[in-house]
């Protein structure tokens, strides 16, 4: 089957639910938000490895429930709240795993990012990742859907469940807390 390119979420919906379209249309549905998922995930988990794994746990979590998606919000956003929580889900088992905590020579996250061979940043951006470590988690998860992927709180508020005013003072706390971490001068206006 071929599905067009542009075809609307509604309509790529309707194909997911069909028995006869479903393999295909979920097809298209990986291929159309695995680099946007992807991008969410990573700078989450930021092992590319790991972050591969949490991507394919969102997928199948997709397949098995999208007969229940009621479609109240936006095919995206149902994705991108399963895929955040996903990788919160990962990131609490390896918590519980971690044995040392991440500010040791061993877990130092700008190594771990400066030795991963898909990172291509440079120090600053390793830096930057560090710093939004730093941040509580539901400052994490605003910052990464706010600063990353550009969402509007409206739409980050449906992916969370956390009201619109919560999310802005979430995300100028991350703000003030990564400026702070990097020795940036809190001088700027916050969105």
């Amino acid at each position: 089957m071929n599905i067009p390119r542009d075809i609307a979420d509604e309509e790529l919906l309707k194909l997911l639910t069909t028995p006869e379209t479903q393999e295909a249309a979920f097809s298209f549905l990986v291929d159309r938000y695995s680099p946007q998922l992807y991008a969410v995930i990573r700078r989450m988990v930021y092992r590319h490895e790991e972050t591969d794994d949490v991507l394919q746990d969102t997928f199948v979590k997709v397949w098995r429930h999208i007969g229940t998606f009621k479609g109240e919000s936006k095919l995206s956003t149902w994705l991108y709240s399963i895929a955040t929580n996903e990788a919160l889900s990962h990131l609490r088992k390896e918590k519980k795993m971690r044995r040392l905590p991440l500010t040791t020579e061993e877990y130092d996250l700008t190594q771990i990012l400066m030795s991963d061979p898909y990172f291509d940043g440079d120090l600053a951006e390793a830096q930057l990742f560090k710093a939004i470590d730093q941040l509580p988690e539901k400052q994490k998860l605003t910052f990464e859907l706010r600063y990353f992927q550009d969402l509007p709180y409206k739409e980050i508020s449906e992916i969370t469940g956390t009201s619109e005013g919560a999310l802005k003072a979430n995300y100028h706390h991350a703000i003030k807390k990564i400026k702070k971490e990097m020795g940036i001068e809190d001088d700027t206006e916050v969105d």
